[in-house]
């Protein structure tokens, strides 16, 4: 149970830790997939890569633990670069080189085994807004290849674009958005 406890928690960070070990991001192995329906004809797809980040995780109080991500805006690929562009241009993002979306962990909610609602601030376009993210811890335990600990996990939500100052043609093209994550952290050295 421990060994779950210390899982859940790793992977679903929640607030500053003290006695706490760190973990960073694989971002070869990190990514953002997002949808929303255009027109109510198809279901268009989109993803962020380029992660940056650590999780620091307090065994002995895995309350105290925490997670900060960012990724930079200009890594969205959406297999279309007119779209892309649109995506950059002040339409939506108004993007520079260097503008990043950010996620920090303020708490968290243990809801099963491996399971958890990760409540914290996500910022993108110059706007914070709470958000809840359901994870799911996929697997904890030494890499085969790293041979040190590696943690990864899954996790959903739904964001309204209006509420970043990104509804352009909303409702035509859906205001919500679904988002899945896929994250790998490794102990650091």
């Amino acid at each position: 149970m421990k060994t779950l406890m210390f899982a859940a928690a790793l992977a679903l960070g929640a607030t500053s830790a003290i006695a706490a070990e760190k973990y960073v991001l694989d971002a070869s192995h990190s990514q953002v997939i997002f949808d929303y329906n255009h027109l109510g004809f198809s279901t268009t797809y989109g993803m962020f890569s380029g992660f940056e980040g650590e999780i620091m995780f307090d065994q002995e109080n895995p309350a105290a633990s925490s997670v900060n991500v960012s990724m930079p805006v200009m890594s969205m690929f959406t297999g279309w670069e007119a779209r892309e562009g649109h995506f950059m241009s002040d339409d939506f993002f108004g993007a520079k080189e260097g503008d990043l979306v950010t996620f920090t962990s303020t708490s968290i909610e243990v809801t099963g085994d491996g399971t958890a609602m990760i409540t914290g601030d996500l910022s993108m376009n110059d706007v914070t807004k709470s958000v809840v993210l359901d994870a799911k811890l996929n697997k904890i335990g030494d890499h085969p290849q790293a041979g040190k600990p590696w943690a990864g996990f899954d996790a959903t939500t739904s964001l309204l674009r209006s509420d970043f100052g990104l509804g352009a043609f909303a409702p035509f093209v859906s205001d919500e958005v679904n988002v899945t994550i896929s994250l790998e952290a490794m102990k650091a050295d």
